[in-house]
């Protein structure tokens, strides 16, 4: 019940060895029988085949690799640089003391008074701060955004904020911002 015949096994469905050095030899004698100008159209044929599979395999993807490898580490080169300067900033702002509530409130008003002054109405609930913006130019929401984050430890968490139409440049809207409850 169990037992396998020699003829269903893996190494009977091969090519017996002799039937391969007959196809050999059969194409040898076919080889010779051609004329000699054939014979060097073939060859000539099978090397042009031959180069073009070893460029298309192996040349040209490490062509393709070689050309892009500068503008690739580039690339890296910069986004390392830029978590360098992340992880400095993180750094320098972990090193800050604590600040309390009142403190970031103080703060962060007087950010707002100086860097936007008229141009935003501030409102506090708790631990949040609403800023409500009219005409602000981009360049002083950014530095405002940035020392908010630095000096009043403010983190935004709603933006709602749309380009002014009638003085271009400028933005109108509302940013929530958490301060640091302690």
């Amino acid at each position: 019940m169990g037992a396998v015949s020699a003829d269903s096994s893996p190494t009977s469905r091969r090519t017996p060895p002799g039937a391969l050095q007959q196809l050999a030899q059969r194409l040898r004698l076919r080889w010779q029988a051609l004329d000699q100008r054939e014979q060097t159209l073939i060859s000539a044929a099978a090397f042009i085949v031959g180069t073009a599979i070893i460029w298309w395999v192996a040349v040209a993807p490490a062509l393709n690799i070689l050309k892009s490898a500068p503008l690739q580490r580039a690339s890296v080169d910069a986004q390392f640089l830029r978590m360098q300067t992340l992880e400095a900033e993180a750094k320098v702002l972990q090193a800050q003391p604590k600040l309390s509530l009142n403190d970031a409130t103080r703060t962060f008003e007087a950010s707002v008074k100086q860097r936007l002054g008229a141009a935003a109405q501030l409102s506090f609930q708790g631990s949040q701060a609403s800023v409500t913006l009219r005409g602000v130019p981009a360049e002083a929401l950014t530095l405002w955004l940035n020392q908010a984050r630095v000096s009043a430890r403010a983190i935004p968490i709603e933006a709602r904020l749309r380009r002014n139409v009638s003085n271009a440049g400028t933005w109108d809207g509302t940013l929530v911002l958490a301060l640091p409850a302690q």
